[in-house]
């Protein structure tokens, strides 16, 4: 076999190890978005069962990411990719520990559905279900923008990041009212108060991906929280 149809032969095959990385990834990713939306559900219908099973599904978060990193290892060992297809499993390998984050934080969310139980919630929530919406549209535009390789899509990620900023305001600023006005309200307040810093940082994770995406096609370092 010539020089040239060895390196077509490796390339073939790191194409097709990346394709069933990128297929694993997105699993982990529609598994990350179903536990936001899922641990907010249960949050605001104080749904206990529902929360054990956000908790529970954390763990299968936790083994894909593990499996996709020792593959990103073991692509990187066997097929020696070189300039982009390197960045392209790097990236990859960033993508993964982000994504475990917010399922961490989505579980997080879950337990203090939990802790609050027995409570009445202290006010209709209607900004925590925005952020986590926008949240959810952000981890899905990053990897789509990964697996397409699409700079703008990217961008739109940074640009939704600012949205849930100020969101994130908002509820800081109700909440604090809320407590000031009723000390009673404190307890509670405060954890509804992390369960929005905490979906503020799912989407920073989110943001965290897109700027590798735009790395990987352009070879620059741009951030987009600017």
């Amino acid at each position: 076999m010539s020089s040239s149809e060895h390196a077509t032969e490796r390339k073939v095959v790191f194409e097709e190890k990346m394709k069933h990385l990128e297929e694993k990834l997105q699993q982990m990713g529609s598994l990350v978005e179903d536990s936001i939306a899922r641990c907010i559900d249960a949050l605001k219908n104080q749904g206990l069962d529902l929360a054990r099973e956000v908790i529970k599904g954390d763990d299968i978060i936790d083994d894909l990411e593990q499996e996709i990193e020792e593959k990103c290892l073991e692509v990187i060992a066997t097929q020696q990719p070189m300039a982009k297809d390197l960045r392209r499993v790097a990236t990859l390998f960033k993508m993964v520990n982000d994504l475990e984050r917010m399922g961490d934080y989505a579980t997080s969310i879950a337990k203090i559905t939990l802790r609050i139980a027995d409570e009445p919630l202290i006010k209709p929530l209607v900004d925590i279900p925005r952020m986590a919406v926008l949240s959810q549209k952000m981890v899905k535009h990053s990897l789509d923008a990964y697996v397409r390789e699409d700079v703008e899509l990217a961008v739109a990620v940074g640009r939704d990041d600012d949205q849930v900023d100020k969101l994130f305001g908002q509820i800081f600023r109700e909440l604090l009212t809320i407590m000031m006005e009723n000390p009673k309200t404190i307890t509670q307040a405060t954890h509804l108060l992390f369960v929005g810093r905490w979906l503020e940082r799912i989407s920073d994770h989110a943001t965290n991906i897109a700027e590798e995406v735009i790395f990987l096609v352009t070879g620059e370092k741009r951030n987009l929280n600017d």
